[in-house]
C-alpha cells in the first residue's frame, strides 16, 4: 500500500513551510512516547539530542522528532516543539516537571531563497498545531521547502528535493511506514527500475548527468554548494521494539537510502535515519525483525522516489515535474 507515516497509529506529522525563503520544518509526535534510536551516516551530520539516544544511556524514547531546515540555524525551533509538549504534559517525569525529549536533525538549505530567514521555535511550535494524522502532503513541503539533490555541478545544475511518505504491513502483522526529506549531494534512483529520475543535469543537453559516473571520471565538485546535503528519514512501526531492536530498524532504513540516493553517505551528506515504536503487544509474538528491516528499507526507497516526483521549483531550482510535466528526460 502506499501510505503515510501516520498510518503507524499514535504519529501525527505537521508541517510548516516558508516557500519564499525556501525552507521550513516537519515534526512527527509521539506525545505518549516513542521507543527511539537513531543511525547517524555520512560525514555532515547536524543534530541534537540524539546522543540521549545512544546504548545504555537512561533515556532511550522520545516524545518528537524534528526535521528542519535552516541548517544549524534551524535546531532552535525544537525549542518550540519543547514548548508545546510541555503544555500538554508531555514529556520523561522527573518529579518536579515533565521534560520532553524532542531529538532533531537538520538539512542545508541556505543556498536558495533567503538564507537570512531560517525556522525557529515559533515555527516549531506551529508546526505541532499543523501536525495531524491521515494524508499528508508531500514535495516542497516543511522541511523540504528548500531541499535540493544533485549538487555536483552546481546549484545552477541541481533539481529539488522534497518530503516523500510511504508505508507497508505485513500480512495481518505490523505496520512500517516512513517519511523522508531528500537534500542529496547525489542523485535519485527510482529503487524499483534503477532509472535516474532527478539530480545534476548536464548544462550542454539538459539531461541527467549521473552524478556516480561523474565522480568515476574524476569529475570534481562544483563549489561550495557540494556541502549543502544531508537527506533524513523516519521510520516508524506498530510491533514493539527494544532500544536495540529499534536500532536495527534504523540501520535497515539506511539500506533503503543507499538503494535510492546515488550515491548515499557521502563525505558532504549527514545522513540521519530515526526510527520509532510505538508497539503494541502482539499476544507475546517477538517481533520479525528480518521482515520488519525490508518493510523499512522499502519505505525509506520509496518516500525519496516520491519526494522528488512531487517536489515543484523553489528559489529558482527546478523540480521534475517543472522540466518533464509528462515522462522523464
Amino acid at each position: 500500500m502506499v501510505g503515510n507515516l501516520t498510518d503507524v497509529t499514535g504519529i501525527r506529522v505537521g508541517h510548516v513551510s516558508l516557500p519564499e525563503a525556501a525552507t521550513g520544518c516537519t515534526v512527527i509526535l509521539a506525545p505518549q512516547g516513542a521507543v527511539a534510536a537513531v543511525e547517524v551516516r555520512g560525514g555532515a551530520p547536524g543534530t541534537r539530542e540524539t546522543d540521549a539516544l545512544a546504548p545504555g544511556n537512561l533515556v532511550q524514547s522520545c516524545h518528537a522528532v524534528l526535521l528542519t531546515g535552516g541548517s544549524a540555524f534551524g535546531l532552535d525551533a525544537a525549542a518550540g516543539v519543547m514548548r508545546y509538549l510541555e503544555e500538554r504534559g508531555a514529556g520523561f517525569d522527573v518529579g518536579v516537571t515533565r521534560v520532553p525529549i524532542v531529538v532533531a536533525a537538520v538539512l542545508f538549505d541556505l543556498y536558495i531563497g533567503d538564507s537570512r530567514v531560517r525556522p525557529g521555535p515559533d515555527h516549531g511550535y506551529q508546526a505541532c498545531l499543523e501536525a495531524r494524522a491521515g494524508v499528508l502532503p508531500e514535495g516542497s513541503v516543511g522541511a523540504g521547502s528548500g531541499a535540493t539533490v544533485g549538487k555536483i555541478l552546481g546549484m545552477a545544475q541541481a533539481m529539488k528535493g522534497g518530503v516523500g511518505n510511504f508505508s507497508a504491513a505485513l500480512p495481518g502483522g505490523a505496520v512500517v511506514a516512513g517519511l523522508a526529506v531528500v537534500n542529496a549531494f547525489g542523485d535519485v534512483r527510482d529503487p524499483d527500475t534503477g532509472e535516474l529520475l532527478a539530480g545534476a543535469r548536464d548544462p550542454d543537453v539538459g539531461a541527467l548527468a549521473d552524478t556516480a559516473e561523474l565522480l568515476r571520471r574524476g569529475r570534481a565538485p562544483v563549489g561550495p554548494t557540494w556541502g549543502a546535503s544531508t537527506t533524513l528519514a523516519v521510520v516508524a512501526t506498530d510491533a514493539p521494539l527494544s532500544p536495540d531492536q529499534a536500532r536495527w530498524l534504523a540501520r535497515a532504513g539506511h539500506a533503503g537510502l543507499a538503494r535510492a540516493l546515488s550515491p548515499a553517505h557521502t563525505l558532504y551528506d549527514g545522513d540521519t535515519v530515526f526510527a520509532l515504536s510505538l508497539g503494541t503487544d502482539r499476544g507475546g509474538r517477538p517481533a520479525d525483525l528480518l521482515a520488519l528491516g525490508q518493510l523499512a528499507a522499502d519505505a525509506v526507497a520509496q518516500c525519496i522516489k516520491r519526494a522528488v516526483l512531487a517536489a515543484e521549483g523553489r528559489g529558482g531550482v527546478p523540480g521534475r515535474r517543472d522540466l518533464w510535466p509528462v515522462g522523464g528526460p
